[in-house]
């Protein structure tokens, strides 16, 4: 399974991600108003997209091959970019109307982060995946 992610990293991985996080971007910068209602408890919400979040990030980050110090820390350089990214969110959310800041979601956000990496490093465990190298780096890939 990740051999054929990592094969087709760009179409798999690198473009969900990007398409995800516009989404994630867009959707916690409508009104209150606009915000569909899914029935559920707007924590759980902020947990599922943050998992989703640091998953894609977290594989994305490993398919790498620019940065080594990235590639070998995927999971805690996920975590810390994803919780800093709830903030910032939070932060923006603040200046939407009917939204606000508060400390819960970002805590949904980060637990949702956390999740997410635990998930992708069980996926990997379980697996028994093991990437080809970590010692070096090919600069003409992406």
């Amino acid at each position: 399974m990740f051999e054929y992610l990592e094969k087709k990293k760009v179409v798999l991985v690198y473009i969900p991600l990007i398409i995800y996080w516009c989404l994630l971007l867009m959707g916690t910068s409508l009104p209150a108003p606009d915000v569909p209602s899914f029935g559920v408890s707007d924590k759980f919400m902020h947990f599922g997209a943050y998992l989703g979040l640091a998953v894609l990030l977290s594989i994305s980050f490993h398919y790498q091959n620019k940065n080594l110090l990235l590639k070998k820390n995927f999971l805690i350089a996920t975590l810390i970019i994803v919780a800093f990214y709830g903030l910032l969110d939070e932060f923006h959310q603040s200046f939407i109307p009917g939204r606000s800041s508060e400390f819960f979601d970002w805590l949904a956000d980060f637990l949702g982060a956390a999740a997410g990496i635990t998930f992708v490093y069980y996926l990997m465990k379980q697996f028994k995946y093991h990437p080809h190298s970590l010692t070096k780096i090919d600069h003409s890939a992406g």
